[in-house]
């Protein structure tokens, strides 16, 4: 209507400018006939894949967003897969676990860490001696083991040097069996206790894990770390869990970095009783938000005793352990 440029809709121009891309389809990747791959190591950005008995290296995928991919997790791969020599492939997909061995740095410590999915068994491992058993340590990190649902197995090393009596006795009462071993020594029925099972290990510095997870898997070669004479504590040698399999193919054992803290702050008090069937049977009765700790007014776990259904003896290692979740 008036001269050329100017424009004779006075809405013209007013409207989003024209995309020049291509529409983003709705339509999302079918990854379901995608093979399943075992997570047995990540190292800087890079996942380590078991198919079929072949090792591929992996990425993960940029849909996968923050989702973390652990040691232990089943995952959906695509992209090349033979294993060949800087062959890469791309993680698109993780499975549901089964379950996850989590962790805080602290009990103030609001994020948790995942350790490990999908095991079956946690072995705890700590020394008799050089460096001496903690049983706040192993208190807590059955804590964390029960909360994962994981069967948990206390494995003592360094026998030789102290006996295993006091510890056996500690810990009968919650049902949780001990193997004692020596350096050396036949580790037959470690293998037993391992059969059949997804194992994690996890233990405090310098207990020997390592050392026992080299005899169990000759070749196999994981770094062996010192004790300090002075702090008595040990120095961390493995800088990342590994999934590796028994020799007899019977089970897979999982060996993690050492630890020198276990924080609980992702663990409640319901999902530690609920753990053990006897003792949630009796809390049913306690008030509502009892701890279960000894002075804890009112709860059904005393009364169970008094009345002869709960072993006193029980009831206090229980007592013990959750004590370090206060």
């Amino acid at each position: 209507m008036t001269s050329r440029g100017i424009r004779t809709d006075e809405h013209e121009g007013f409207d989003r400018p024209r995309r020049h891309t291509k529409p983003r389809t709705k339509d999302r990747p079918d990854y379901s006939k995608a093979e399943i791959a075992m997570i047995i190591t990540v190292d800087r950005g890079r996942y380590r894949c078991l198919i079929d008995g072949r090792e591929v290296s992996a990425t993960k995928a940029r849909q996968l967003g923050r989702k973390g991919v652990i040691v232990g997790d089943r995952v959906r791969i695509v992209g090349d897969t033979s294993g060949d020599e800087g062959s890469l492939a791309r993680i698109v997909g993780v499975e549901d676990r089964e379950t996850v061995l989590r962790r805080t740095a602290d009990d103030d410590d609001p994020f948790e860490r995942p350790i490990v999915a999908n095991a079956d068994q946690l072995v705890i491992v700590t020394a008799l001696a050089d460096p001496p058993p903690r049983t706040g340590m192993i208190d807590r990190i059955l804590v964390a083991g029960f909360d994962a649902g994981l069967q948990p197995l206390l494995c003592l090393t360094k026998a030789d040097l102290a006996p295993p009596d006091e510890l056996i006795a500690a810990y009968r009462p919650l049902g949780v069996p001990v193997t004692a071993i020596r350096p050396g020594a036949d580790l037959t029925e470690l293998r037993g206790f391992l059969a059949g099972h997804r194992s994690v290990f996890v233990g405090h510095s310098g207990v020997g894990k390592s050392t026992l997870v080299n005899a169990l898997i000759p070749g196999v070669g994981r770094a062996i770390g010192l004790v300090n004479e002075v702090t008595g504590r040990g120095r961390h040698t493995s800088t990342s869990a590994i999934a590796l399999q028994l020799p007899d193919k019977t089970g897979w054992v999982i060996d993690t970095p050492g630890v020198r803290s276990f924080g609980l702050s992702h663990v409640s008090q319901q999902r530690i009783i609920a753990a053990f069937g006897d003792l949630a049977e009796f809390s049913s009765d306690c008030p509502r938000g009892c701890n279960h700790h000894s002075d804890a007014p009112g709860c059904a776990l005393d009364a169970a005793v008094a009345r002869g259904d709960l072993s006193s003896v029980r009831l206090e290692s229980f007592r013990r352990m959750i004590s370090s979740h206060q």
